[in-house]
């Protein structure tokens, strides 16, 4: 299992990679492909993750010593924690960008953001690529599941951080991005956090990918696709209620 985990990370890694090479994919109308990702990412969060953070309670109230109320609430903090931080930084990636270009400059985010912003990124590739290794619910299916909504959730990540930051991304940026992402894995195969620690990195993450997920989505300058990406919502909630 370490090894698929292992080639998955890669797979993930390699999206970032070579995605951007489809530059038809980034085009405004949306295009339908960029839409089903997007819904194939969010049924991932409303059908897996959002039950796996009810899963998290457990771990929270016996390693906390809480009532199950208490837990219920400290693993929904967390992911508040974790959407709260990830919009934080698109707001700075986008009051950045408005900046730059009411000075004249490219339409991108300044050289001086381009590091926190970036990195708190990066941090998030590593998160998912340990949790390749050590979930919740572990077994080939929840791997599979996992990595392939987490693959759709990469492709339209990947075009609003290359909007984000335009040549530097195509540069450095996706390179780092890649490479967090085995980082991520090369951790979790050398060591293993507490089931807490878990607990609380999934809430985090939990957070993190449904604010990703719906900021590529809804806005209006997207120009997002409804019936693709209800199509990929539909067709990925049938596999998991199958499974």
């Amino acid at each position: 299992m370490i090894l698929l985990s292992g080639l998955l990370a890669l797979g993930l890694g390699l999206i970032h990679v070579f995605i951007g090479r489809l530059h038809t994919l980034g085009h405004v109308p949306r295009s339908i492909w960029l839409s089903a990702a997007g819904g194939v990412a969010v049924a991932y969060v409303f059908l897996h993750i959002l039950p796996e953070l009810g899963a998290h309670q457990a771990t929270f109230a016996r390693e906390l010593e809480l009532r199950a109320e208490a837990a219920e609430t400290s693993v929904f903090l967390v992911g508040l924690a974790g959407l709260a931080t990830f919009y934080g930084l698109e707001r700075l990636a986008k009051t950045s960008r408005s900046r730059s270009r009411a000075e004249g400059r490219e339409d991108a985010v300044e050289a001086r953001l381009f590091w926190v912003h970036l990195g708190s990124f990066a941090i998030y590739n590593m998160l998912i690529g340990y949790l390749l290794v050590h979930r919740e619910e572990p077994g080939l299916v929840s791997l599979l599941l996992f990595a392939a909504a987490m693959a759709t959730h990469f492709v339209t990540s990947d075009f609003g951080l290359r909007e984000d930051h335009k040549h530097r991304y195509d540069r450095i940026g996706r390179w780092i991005m890649a490479a967090a992402v085995v980082a991520g894995w090369g951790l979790a195969a050398i060591t293993r956090l507490s089931d807490l620690a878990i607990g609380m990195l999934f809430a985090f993450l939990a957070g993190g990918v449904m604010l990703n997920v719906l900021k590529e989505e809804l806005p209006e300058d997207r120009q997002s696709r409804f019936w693709p990406f209800l199509g990929g919502a539909t067709a990925y909630a049938l596999v998991l209620v199958a499974i």
